[in-house]
């Protein structure tokens, strides 16, 4: 270090001209060693260090903003500010300051023709003299209202690239001084640059601790899906919601979520669950036509570009509502929701399959947010893929619930079918037999169903109800026996001829099977009585499946509201609502009566 100060000292006439004699060069070569230079090193590592032990556990605007602050003290400076580049807008956004009470948080610049987009293509440190007479710093008003004539603009990396853009830079920070022409050496640059580059050390420290905590929140999540899955009553879409939403609310405030699954050909929604039930305006259970929503048409067929506006923020991850009084995007009816509930944000967040959407989650937030890191976004889409794991796990459960009742009716008619060939007039036993296998043949094509459909439905079309119910009702004769339920009586079906309902085949019959199943189960030892009837009432179609047995009145209302841990009842309540119909259960004289209706459709031929 000696030897570099001399040869430094050498080129200045101080020493070339030998006004100091050797020994007094090297007093004061040692002087300046042993006292400034360790002086100056000792403040720049205190000053380095005092960045560096900004705690990470603040947002990233608060270390930043407490970064800025000790740079601006460091360096003698009157204020600071920071921008950070949007990849979206491609616009440089205000992200805090220190020394300027009114600096406007929500101002952005556009990244080319800035001061702030020159040091981000360059990537090193600019000083600007006089900020009146540089052509690139347009808001001259800066000089006259708060009295900054000269500044310092120095980059800010990330401690790792970003996924948006590949790389690491984060933005830059704008040194302020009120000194006009000021001179910027060398040093001041540099110290300036090298506090800026610490910052990165915090931001390293921050994402390790976002990538801990999103580990744990991702491990909550699966580890509450798992002791579900270990509890004998199955899993449901609802239960989730309850267990899980309280992971998302320490990060998003969150006051609802909705989960809808898109068409295949991406014209219709429809709602899946949503918790809790009174925030959200979607009906469960009921298809949307996605272009009459311009929220739905932008979060699942991109209608609108991407971009960072005034009231929305669209991304290729997430459609944030950053003002849902003001959005366009919003309908009417939403805006009374909004109002009601105080929510301040809505997230609509696509999860994708092969590049097309087949699911989207809506989360109401009680806080206003204006963006969303990556680990924020990372999280919300593991939630979203889980719990779509999750309802492929309830369909299945539903599936293996249903499965019994064909399986129980195909051996009981076999059994029938065995016992018939024993007799030795085939004549006379051909019409019974031929029935009964009909009947095997049809309850072998639902089970087929069951076991392939994941939709769980089916197309729909026009039906004989009336048909269909009489069928229902001779399968659970036979399921009843086999299951030697002694103490239950069949009552003849009355039904009237001509019932026709517009739905699917297949969850027709389901909820039938379960009304019916659920009435013979129910019937106590004693003994009683299952009937079912049928009749026009109106522009509707009304079917009734009745049983002996009163349904306790402390449990009446939990049914009501499907909140039962048995499935049936939650299958039956989720056809019934998709297709227009309507659910009610009647309890008095003895008796438990679930009450369906469905609107009218008219004949078709091979319908039944």
């Amino acid at each position: 270090m000696e030897k570099k100060l001399e040869e430094f000292f050498s080129r200045y006439h101080l020493f070339h001209e030998k006004m100091l004699s050797n020994a007094q060069q090297k007093e004061l070569t040692k002087a300046l060693e042993s006292e400034y230079q360790a002086w100056f090193l000792s403040s720049v590592i205190n000053e380095t260090e005092d960045i560096m032990a900004i705690d990470p556990d603040n947002p990233t605007r608060k270390i930043l903003e407490i970064a800025a602050k000790r740079i601006v003290q460091y360096l003698e400076a009157d204020a600071a500010t920071i921008r950070i580049i949007d990849s979206v807008s491609m616009h440089m956004s205000s992200f805090g300051a220190y020394g300027v009470p009114d600096y406007s948080r929500h101002a952005a610049i556009p990244l080319n023709e800035s001061i702030a987009g020159q040091v981000v293509k360059q990537k090193q440190a600019m000083a600007v003299p006089n900020i009146l007479k540089h052509p690139l710093f347009k808001d001259k008003n800066i000089v006259k209202v708060r009295g900054f004539n000269s500044l310092l603009a120095v980059p800010l990396f990330t401690p790792v690239p970003l996924v948006s853009t590949g790389q690491n830079l984060l933005g830059t920070m704008q040194i302020y001084y009120r000194e006009e022409d000021k001179k910027f050496d060398n040093l001041e640059i540099i110290l300036a640059e090298l506090m800026a580059r610490r910052i990165s050390f915090v931001l390293a420290k921050k994402k390790i601790l976002d990538l801990q905590k999103l580990n744990r929140r991702k491990e909550t999540i699966v580890d509450n899906i798992f002791f579900k899955l270990s509890r004998r009553e199955g899993i449901k879409l609802k239960d989730l919601f309850i267990l899980l939403i309280p992971e998302l609310d320490e990060m998003l405030e969150v006051q609802g979520c909705s989960l809808f699954t898109v068409s295949d050909d991406q014209q219709h929604i429809h709602l899946e669950a949503s918790y809790p039930p009174d925030i959200t305006y979607h009906k469960a259970n009921y298809s949307f036509t996605v272009a009459h929503h311009p929220y739905f048409q932008t979060a699942i067929a991109g209608e609108q570009p991407l971009g960072d506006r005034d009231y929305e923020r669209i991304t290729s991850s997430y459609v944030l509502i950053k003002d849902p009084i003001k959005s366009p995007l919003i309908s009417d009816r939403l805006h009374e929701l909004v109002s009601e509930h105080h929510i301040h944000s809505i997230l609509l967040v696509p999860l994708k399959v092969v590049d097309q959407v087949r699911h989207l989650l809506i989360f109401y937030a009680s806080r206003q947010r204006k963006a969303f890191t990556e680990e924020e976004v990372e999280l919300l889409t593991f939630f979203g893929k889980e719990i779509m794991k999750a309802s492929k796990l309830e369909f299945l459960d539903d599936v293996l619930h249903d499965i019994k009742n064909p399986a129980i009716a195909l051996a009981g008619f076999a059994n029938r079918a065995l016992n018939l060939l024993e007799q030795e007039n085939f004549e006379e036993i051909r019409p019974k037999l031929a029935s009964y296998l009909e009947i095997m043949s049809s309850e072998a094509a639902r089970m087929q169903d069951l076991t392939q459909t994941m939709g769980g439905a089916g197309r729909e079309e026009v039906l004989n109800l009336s048909a269909i119910a009489r069928q229902r009702y001779r399968i659970l004769g036979e399921v009843a026996f086999a299951s030697k339920l002694k103490h239950v009586t069949l009552v003849a079906p009355d039904i009237e001829e001509g019932l026709y309902v517009f739905c699917p085949r297949f969850g027709l019959e389901r909820i039938l099977d379960n009304l019916l199943g659920n009435a013979a189960r129910a019937v106590p030892e004693e003994g009683g009585v299952v009937a079912i009837y049928g009749h026009k009432q109106g522009d509707n179609v009304k079917f009734t499946v009745e049983n002996t047995g009163e349904i306790p009145s402390d449990q009446l209302e939990n049914i009501r509201q499907a909140e039962v841990k048995g499935r049936g009842l939650n299958i039956i309540s989720k056809f019934v609502l998709a297709n227009h119909g309507n659910m009610d259960i009647d309890v008095r004289d003895g008796f438990t009566r679930f009450v369906i209706t469905f609107p009218m459709a008219h004949e078709q031929t091979d319908h039944s």
